[in-house]
């Protein structure tokens, strides 16, 4: 018989986990800005053809999932420290901006749950959330969280998510190695599989 340990760390962060999901649904951004660093979950609700099999209006199920940890936090000395800052709330507003830039989505489909995390525990309820959830834009198409690569990183290929959905200014001045029909071609076989096929 297995022995159930509630301090172990894949009880540890499906317990933050759980206390993310309990959080109501808000619209993308949240109205005001807030405190803290944490976990967020991002939802879609619009009516994109290819998303038709994921248009979640209970909030079920994330189409993005993510983190925010303060400035330093990588730092071992800011490992147990209390989250400062607008990490969290920064990135949700980050977020919506590249909602808002892209040609084929509305701001106004999507919502989103968050919750300020002590730091030291951030990381690992994100890595839970992205294998539990499976979230599309984490494991199907990649790149929604990327920000502006600079100047001297130009030679980076486009990221997958604006080849689906073109419209950040940055994005159009990397070069794209799939066309538009090809990067859709990606998001059937990622429902094809079957850990995603009731989705």
């Amino acid at each position: 018989m297995r022995v159930y340990d509630p301090l172990s760390y894949d009880n540890l962060a499906a317990s933050v986990v759980r206390a993310l999901m309990e959080m109501a649904a808000e619209p993308l951004p949240p109205a005001e800005p807030f405190q803290g660093s944490g976990v967020y979950a991002i939802y879609y609700q619009g009516s994109f053809g290819p998303y038709k099999r994921i248009a979640d209006a209970r909030c079920d199920h994330p189409i993005y999932v993510g983190k925010a940890i303060p400035a330093g936090g990588r730092k071992a000395k800011e490992a147990l420290a209390v989250s400062g800052g607008f990490a969290l709330s920064r990135r949700l507003k980050e977020h919506a901006k590249s909602i808002e830039q892209a040609d084929n989505l509305e701001l106004s489909d999507f919502k989103c749950r968050y919750l300020v995390v002590v730091p030291v525990w951030i990381t690992l309820a994100e890595r839970f959330l992205v294998s539990h959830y499976q979230p599309l834009w984490n494991v199907g198409i990649d790149g929604f969280g990327d920000h502006d690569p600079g100047k001297g990183r130009r030679n980076m290929r486009r990221p997958l998510w604006d080849i689906v959905h073109p419209g950040r200014p940055w994005a159009k001045r990397l070069k794209g190695n799939l066309s538009h029909r090809e990067a859709l071609q990606q998001i059937e076989a990622f429902f094809r599989k079957p850990q995603n096929q009731t989705r």
